[in-house]
């Protein structure tokens, strides 16, 4: 995990740092990935600034998605290629942002989304796509769900499962997804701090 920040961070011990005027995403996703049990921080005056000019560097894919809670206070979640991820999925040309995460939710669930709320944060992840250092930035939304659905996963999208969580019982989602994931759960408070992903 490489840690985009204007401060140093709190356990600083625990991470080591990149030279933001080095900082080549191509290069250095590949050596990350070497390294998995290992934190990395990069220290810039300013991140936003920071990421675009990564962006620049790189394909860049925008995509959308949502955290979705039922009139039981339960929360969706699906199992994508062994992890449990929350639906997203790419914007479509001409397509806006709320309309693209929306769809996207209904597609990969087979719920209807009865009520669009706040923004909850953008996260980013890199991964490889055809020999190519990809940058995705997803736009997250809260939104909820009426009703009892027949939960339907978009197979041919590599979801095998989808599920109500309690906030509770999320415990075996935080053991195995992804750091963009636990962002989004912290942001809305479902977990408090950020657990250690092994």
């Amino acid at each position: 995990m490489v840690l985009l920040t204007e401060s140093t961070p709190k356990m600083v011990e625990d991470y080591e740092k990149i030279d933001a005027d080095v900082f080549d995403l191509k290069v250095i996703y590949t050596w990350v990935l070497n390294h998995k049990r290992k934190f990395f921080y990069v220290l810039c005056k300013d991140a936003k600034s920071f990421i675009k000019t990564v962006a620049k560097s790189v394909t860049l894919i925008e995509a959308a998605g949502g955290l979705v809670k039922s009139e039981n206070n339960t929360f969706l979640f699906i199992y994508r290629n062994n992890k449990w991820d929350l639906p997203k999925g790419k914007i479509e040309k001409g397509e806006k942002v709320k309309e693209a995460a929306v769809r996207e939710v209904e597609e990969e669930c087979g719920i209807k989304v009865n009520k669009l709320e706040e923004k909850i944060c953008k996260t980013y992840h890199v991964y490889i796509f055809k020999g190519d250092v990809v940058l995705k930035k997803t736009h997250w939304f809260m939104m909820r769900c009426k009703g009892q659905y027949k939960l339907k996963p978009q197979k041919e999208e590599g979801i095998t499962d989808v599920r109500w969580f309690n906030k509770e019982h999320i415990e075996p989602i935080l053991k195995n997804t992804f750091p963009s994931i636990i962002d989004v759960l912290v942001k809305e408070k479902l977990i408090t701090g950020t657990p250690v992903l092994l």
